[in-house]
C-alpha cells in the first residue's frame, strides 16, 4: 500500500480530508466516511460504489442491499472505534461470499470476490481490504475521531499511533475547550459550596 499524495476523484469529501489512508485502505476509509455524522450527509449509494470502482455500472442495487451496506459501514466504524461492536453485518457479508486467488504481475497473489459483481461482492471486497490491512499493520492506524459528534475516520500517521482527532484545529480544540469549560464550572461550584 503506497502513500496517497492526491485524493482520487471518487473520494466523497476531498475538501475536508486531511489524513487519507494509503490505497487500497482509503476505499474502506472513504466507505466509512460516506456518512458525515456531524452534518447528517449520507453519500452511500450505487453511484458512489460505482465511482469508487467497487461495483460495475450495470449492476442492479436493491434497497435491501443498500441497507446491508449502511449496516456494514456502521459496523466498520464501531470496529475502528473499539475493536468490537455489532459485527453481524460483517459476518453476513463474509458468509455470503467466497474468495478466489488471483496471480498478478511478478507472481503477486491477491484475493478477490468469487461472486457475480453485485453489491455483496463490493462489500466483500472491502472486507478483503480490511483483512490485508490487518495483516500488514495499517488497519490499526485507521481511527475514528474522538469527538463523539464527528466520528470521522482518519489515518493516524503519528509515530506513536496516538492520534485522537481527525483535525486538531477543529475537533481537538472543541474537545479541549469543552474540557476547560467543565473544569472551570467544577472549580466555580467548588468555590460556591465552600463559601
Amino acid at each position: 500500500m503506497g502513500l496517497v499524495t492526491a485524493l482520487p476523484e471518487w473520494y466523497p469529501w476531498p475538501e475536508t480530508e486531511t489524513k487519507p489512508a494509503p490505497m487500497p485502505l482509503l476505499l474502506v476509509q472513504a466507505f466509512v466516511n460516506t456518512l458525515d455524522v456531524e452534518q447528517g450527509d449520507d453519500l452511500l449509494s450505487a453511484d458512489w460504489l460505482v465511482a469508487a470502482g467497487l461495483l460495475d455500472q450495470s449492476a442492479h442495487v436493491g434497497s435491501g442491499e443498500l441497507e446491508l451496506a449502511r449496516a456494514m459501514r456502521e459496523s466498520m466504524r464501531q470496529l475502528l472505534e473499539s475493536g468490537a461492536g455489532d459485527l453481524e453485518p460483517l459476518s453476513e457479508v463474509a458468509a455470503a461470499r467466497t474468495a478466489r486467488l488471483l496471480v498478478g504481475k511478478g507472481g503477486a497473489l491477491a484475493l478477490a470476490p468469487a461472486g457475480d459483481g453485485d453489491v455483496t461482492d463490493a462489500l466483500f471486497q472491502l472486507l478483503l481490504i480490511v483483512r490485508a490491512a490487518q495483516e500488514d499493520g495499517t488497519w490499526s492506524r485507521l481511527q475514528v475521531c474522538a469527538n463523539d459528534t464527528c466520528r470521522w475516520a482518519f489515518y493516524d500517521r503519528s509515530k506513536n499511533r496516538q492520534g485522537h482527532w481527525c483535525n486538531m484545529a477543529v475537533c481537538g480544540n472543541r474537545l479541549k475547550n469543552r474540557e476547560l469549560r467543565a473544569r472551570q464550572r467544577d472549580r466555580s461550584r467548588a468555590r460556591g459550596a465552600a463559601g
